[in-house]
């Protein structure tokens, strides 16, 4: 009884309900990686669209360059940098790989662009690149968009960069041209050139031609000044300091300080009138001195040989020709020869002559002889019939320098002269001074047969009786002149004892002279009288009157 009682106190217990779990439950612990998974595909994804591509670099050197630090840069503005640097598998230079932005992709992996380190450099322009000091050399690069066009839209992903920086990159406005040069002188990359001492433009480069005779600079206008270079422009050295020692003396050509230092070019224009802009890659000739290119168009010089049998001491290779102080050529060659039939030596001086410089007369001449490409023989003839000849004269009395003088000698003998010879060799006359020499020569022979001998007797005997007869007068007439000379002096001492001031010729005088003074006043008064009173003359002079 008791258990049923106690059983039946007890609280009746609920059945547990028992459900099946579900499959899959989500838990928000995996909520972080999966953002942190989002993160990094979104940024592998951002990182992908924003990496341009890699392009590799040939440079001779890896001179301050370094992996991760070193920019590529063009205008200034960094589109990509270095990611590795290796050695070519020549061995002979190195890679250099650069990552590439983007947006920058499109115009720099294309044909013409140039790349090249830029560091602190010391050149002929000045000081450049000194900013890397702090920041680190870089890579620049030059796009060439012309090259571009015509190259269409083919990447480029492989490159050789440039050793040195362009001396003008493509985005310049301006015109190139071109110099031939018979030598380089003094002239480098980035050397001046100047129009009216403005310096306008430089040189971008210079190259051997093709047959080795000349040397072709290219030089770069900038605008807007390239309209200044015409079809009648005239280019010529103006580097360093010009000294030129010859016939007309020493002449010292120098222009701005920075063509001294590093060489420069020049220009003007022959024609002011002229104004038709020179085209791209037009050729001049670059001339020595700014007196040579100024100068009119001489054509083609002939040959014109002379001959002389005295010394030409002081004729050197490049010594004028002149026609009454004007140059028609120049002495190029000067060579000893030797005549057989003669059997004696004689100086061969050969010299180019430029007909262009007789003017009128040599187009005359040409105009008549249209075959003849030199008429230089047809000019000569007749000058030479009426005596043109050659002759040494000197051109400066402190350097000894001569030159060869061409005028017309009345009194010179007739030679002959063949106009169709070649070369031509025009007749030649001894110089001023060997005449000279000639002239002392011959009065040297005539003093020699004068008989000094006889002449030096005759004066000796002529001394002697010149002797005796001065003896004589010293013996003879030196005392009679010494005595006449006493008296004279006695004379003149009685002559100064009468004419001295208490002589009594002198008290007689100075009282006839008072006495004479005095007559003078009473005339004076006479005539006063008579003009006031002129019956005094017959009746006499009236009585004085007391005053009242």
């Amino acid at each position: 009884m008791a258990d049923e009682n106690a059983s039946s106190s007890k609280p009746d217990i609920a059945r547990p309900i028992v459900s099946q779990p579900r499959s899959f439950r989500f838990s928000w612990v995996w909520l972080v990686p999966l953002v942190a998974l989002v993160i990094g595909l979104s940024l592998v994804v951002r990182t992908w669209i924003n990496t341009g591509p890699t392009i590799t670099i040939s440079f001779q050197s890896a001179e301050g360059l370094e992996v991760g630090q070193t920019k590529i840069r063009y205008k200034d503005v960094v589109v990509g940098a270095v990611t590795d640097i290796r050695v070519a598998s020549d061995r002979s230079h190195v890679l250099v790989d650069a990552q590439l932005d983007p947006h920058a992709s499109d115009y720099i992996t294309r044909e013409g662009a140039r790349f090249w380190v830029v560091k602190p450099r010391v050149g002929i322009g000045g000081i450049s690149g000194l900013g890397t000091l702090l920041s680190g050399a870089y890579i620049s690069v030059d796009i060439n968009s012309a090259e571009q066009k015509k190259a269409g839209n083919a990447a480029v992903y492989r490159f050789t960069g440039l050793e040195k920086p362009p001396a003008v990159t493509n985005d310049r406005s301006g015109t190139r041209f071109v110099l031939h040069a018979a030598e380089l002188s003094s002239i480098e990359i980035g050397s001046p050139v100047y129009f009216r001492q403005l310096p306008v433009g430089r040189v971008i480069d210079y190259e051997l031609s093709e047959d080795g005779h000349n040397v072709n600079i290219q030089i770069f206008i900038d605008a807007p000044y390239n309209r200044f270079v015409t079809t009648d422009s005239r280019f010529w050295n103006a580097s360093g300091v010009n000294i030129n020692l010859g016939a007309s003396g020493i002449e010292v050509n120098t222009g701005s300080l920075a063509a001294v230092i590093s060489g420069g070019i020049a220009f003007a224009n022959a024609d002011p009138s002229n104004e038709t802009p020179a085209p791209a890659q037009t050729v001049f000739d670059l001339h020595e001195s700014q007196k040579q290119a100024l100068a009119d168009p001489d054509g083609t010089p002939f040959r014109l040989d002379l001959v002389f049998h005295q010394s030409v001491r002081g004729l050197k290779v490049g010594a004028p020709v002149e026609f009454r102080g004007m140059e028609l050529g120049k002495v190029y060659d000067i060579d000893l020869e030797f005549d057989s039939k003669a059997r004696q030596f004689y100086i061969l001086v050969k010299t180019h002559i430029y007909p262009r410089r007789f003017g009128v007369a040599y187009e005359k001449i040409r105009a008549l002889d249209k075959d003849n490409r030199y008429p230089g023989g047809e000019l000569l003839a007749p000058m030479v019939k009426h005596g043109l000849r050659a002759q040494l004269q000197p051109a400066n009395i402190l350097t000894g320098q001569q030159y060869v003088a061409v005028d017309f000698f009345r009194d010179a003998d007739p030679v002959e002269f063949d106009p169709h010879a070649q070369p031509l060799v025009l007749p030649t006359i001894a110089g001023n001074f060997d005449r000279l020499q000639q002239q002392i020569s011959t009065i040297v022979s005539k003093l020699e047969a004068v008989p000094f001998d006889g002449i030096g007797k005759d004066l000796r005997s002529s001394l002697q009786s010149l002797d005796k007869t001065l003896r004589e007068f010293n013996t003879k007439v030196a005392p009679q002149a010494a005595g006449a000379l006493k008296a004279a002096q006695s004379s003149l001492e009685k002559v100064d004892q009468l004419l001295s001031a208490d002589s009594p010729l002198n008290s007689n005088l100075e009282r006839t002279m008072r006495e004479l003074t005095g007559a003078a006043r009473s005339l004076r008064n006479l005539g006063d009288y008579l003009q006031t009173h002129p019956r005094a003359l017959i009746s006499g002079r009236a009585p004085d009157q007391l005053p009242e």
